[in-house]
């Protein structure tokens, strides 16, 4: 790889790993698995390797890759709360244990199970825990003390009068707890958590303890921060000495010196995976001795004398017995194998989607097939090839006419899906109905697949504006509904008006247009009408848009049946109010790019703060960038605008020109 090659390949690595990370950390939703996270994590970091001038101190291999939201107190920790280094094969594992064996030859290793959770901190004064913390970014955290407590295996008063007792651990969900808050979550309409660890995480966040307390959370400590009047010298010893106290240790930690047994009780660890009634990731190797940990040291971002051997995802093989057709609301039609139920990665799965007809002619999957399936990211079921046919199988054909409607279905040019472009289709209505209704979109709680199934079926709804003229008494004369139900979802259908213009945007169902692409639609326009009325050369001067996103728009709102469906929602009572509005224009024709960390206000303050002044804000620094509002621990977006001539401004510069007074 070129040096030009390697400045690029970084460039797109580090924008992904931020994205990701702030998914997993912040959002509690990955769109990835962790091996997958890593994968790209190690790729970094062998290009810096190879090129050690492109490393950066705001690197993803140079930080931790949590950071602590604005929910909570912010927490300093005493002692940082490191990542581990992550290794994927056995010959790494035992390239890291042997490099330290050579230089000190007896020394003893633990291995452990790694729980996937929350990593928190425990603080203890004089025997009485005083805080717990999240991890955050390794050096500030989240105060969660509240909704610690409410963590029945945690001790608020430990056995010995110890003057200050530092401790780490991992919350979690256990794996029946998360199955049964998902099935509740999928009752009630809302979306589901997407794995045990996001559910533990999002759990612990919440600003109410009482929700925190249902939601069974557990913890196992695992490591000893900081101890003030008692003396351990060893990694074995501590946890001896934890479990002693009332703690939760980690539930293995065996002591070893020979490297072949560690390699076969990490084996031993990831053979086990599916017994264990919580998700692990992998297992962590780390040195006993304490004063051998202080002479090993650390990098910036993890210790040397501890390492974490990530589990590849789980395969299995099993039978195909059918391949259904879903319709979605676009009129898309995705096939979704079926199959022989198999365990993997702590759930049963039988369902997988297959994507589109390309894919399964690529694989050439037929009925009957012996596949080898996985979860995506530990999370969501896939195929990943057919690994034998049946006797006598034939290539899979898809239908030429909609399974829902009959209608003749249709393969537009350089798509691989097929649609049934029957706009009247029960089944593309159903889907559209529940779009709009979806936490990203209008947002109405408690109006999920199951009630709007059943009003559709009992012909109360046929399209969204039907949603508006729904009464109290419909939902009482439906089964399961009771006054305070029926109440509390006339409440959210009238909340709903209330949704900002991007909201609306989104639920419309506008091919191509998620949040984001809605969001920017609304900043440019501020209006629906002004939407509605745009051309498609004045859609392509927002950045990000492309020729199919704007004929998309243009195409749906030339439609008259669409035009009509806006003015029957003014008439229901939407307010179609953007949720950014300009109070003046002092940034008009400013473009600011934002990078390090803020004090007084977090970035999405600043944007807001910009914005409501008519200016613009940019993730990547340009020619065009008018302002970098730099913070602290300002990385490449500094040095990239020094080299471009681009004015630097701090906090306090920012807020005068904003015309905002700084209270300190």
């Amino acid at each position: 790889m070129t040096y030009s090659e390697a400045e690029k390949r970084v460039k797109v690595l580090r924008e992904t790993l931020e994205r990701l990370s702030f998914e997993y950390y912040v959002k509690d939703a990955p769109t990835v698995s962790d091996y997958e996270y890593d994968s790209l994590q190690n790729e970094l970091k062998s290009i810096e390797k190879q090129y050690p001038e492109l490393i950066t101190p705001d690197s993803p291999t140079q930080k931790v890759g949590g950071m602590a939201e604005n929910t909570f107190e912010k927490v300093e920790h005493t002692v940082q709360m490191g990542s581990l280094q992550d290794l994927f094969s056995e010959e790494e594992m035992i390239e890291f244990i042997e490099k330290i064996k050579n230089e000190y030859k007896d020394t003893d290793f633990v291995v452990e199970p790694k729980i996937d959770g929350l990593s928190v901190s425990l603080e203890y004064k004089n025997g009485k825990l005083v805080r717990g913390s999240t991890r955050g970014d390794g050096f500030i955290g989240e105060d969660v003390t509240e909704n610690i407590k409410t963590i029945k295996t945690i001790p608020q008063i430990i056995s010995e009068d110890i003057p200050y007792l530092e401790v780490r651990g991992e919350v979690y969900m256990p794996l029946q707890s998360f199955r049964n808050l998902v099935e509740e979550q999928e009752k009630e309409g809302t979306e589901p958590f997407k794995n045990p660890r996001n559910a533990a995480a999002g759990s612990l966040r919440q600003k109410k303890s009482s929700v925190a307390a249902k939601r069974n959370l557990d913890i196992f400590v695992f490591n000893i921060q900081k101890i003030e009047g008692k003396s351990i010298s060893g990694h074995k010893e501590s946890l001896d000495f934890l479990k002693d106290l009332g703690f939760k240790v980690i539930p293995s930690y065996e002591m070893y010196k020979d490297t072949a047994l560690i390699i076969e009780e990490i084996r031993r660890i990831g053979e086990g995976r599916g017994k264990y009634p919580y998700d692990i990731d992998g297992a962590v190797v780390k040195v006993d001795n304490f004063t051998l940990r202080d002479r090993l040291g650390a990098t910036a971002k993890y210790p040397k004398w501890a390492a974490a051997f990530k589990y590849p995802p789980e395969e299995k093989e099993t039978t195909l017995l059918d391949i259904e057709l879903g319709i979605g609301r676009t009129g898309a039609i995705t096939p979704v194998a079926i199959f022989q139920p198999v365990f993997l990665a702590g759930t049963t799965v039988s369902r997988a989607v297959l994507h589109n007809e390309d894919f399964i002619k690529s694989k050439d999957i037929r009925l009957g097939d012996k596949i080898l399936v996985r979860k995506a990211g530990e999370i969501i079921p896939e195929v990943i090839k057919s690994v034998s046919h049946a006797e006598r199988s034939l290539p899979y054909k898809m239908p030429e006419n909609c399974p829902c409607c009959g209608e003749k279905l249709v393969r537009e040019e350089d798509e691989a899906v097929l649609r049934c472009e029957n706009s009247a289709c029960p089944e593309q209505i159903m889907r559209n109905l529940e779009h709009y209704a979806s936490k990203d979109a209008v947002n109405i709680e408690g109006l999920g697949e199951a009630v709007l199934s059943k009003l559709h079926n009992e012909g109360k709804i046929e399209k969204i504006t039907d949603i508006y003229k729904l009464s109290r008494e419909d939902f009482l004369e439906m089964e399961g509904f009771k006054d305070k139900s029926a109440d509390n979802l006339i409440n959210a259908i009238a909340l709903s008006k209330e949704a900002p213009l991007y909201r609306v945007l989104f639920g419309l169902g506008i091919r191509g247009i998620g949040v984001k692409a809605a969001k920017l639609l609304e900043k440019k326009f501020m209006s629906i009408d002004n939407i509605i009325s745009a051309s498609k050369e004045d859609i392509l001067e927002i950045e990000g848009f492309g020729d199919t996103m704007a004929e998309a728009v243009v195409k749906f709102f030339s439609l008259s049946k669409n035009r009509e469906l806006i003015e029957e929602l003014k008439l229901a009572g939407l307010k179609f109010e953007p949720s950014i509005k300009t109070t003046s224009d002092i940034f008009s024709g400013q473009i600011f790019v934002l990078t390090g960390t803020l004090q007084g206000f977090t970035r999405d303050e600043a944007s807001r703060i910009i914005e409501e002044n008519g200016g613009k804000t940019s993730s990547s620094v340009s020619k065009k960038t008018t302002f970098l509002l730099a913070g602290s621990d300002a990385g490449s977006k500094l040095r990239k605008a020094e080299a471009l001539g681009v004015k630097v401004i701090n906090e306090k510069e920012f807020l005068e020109m904003a015309g905002i007074k700084n209270e300190n």
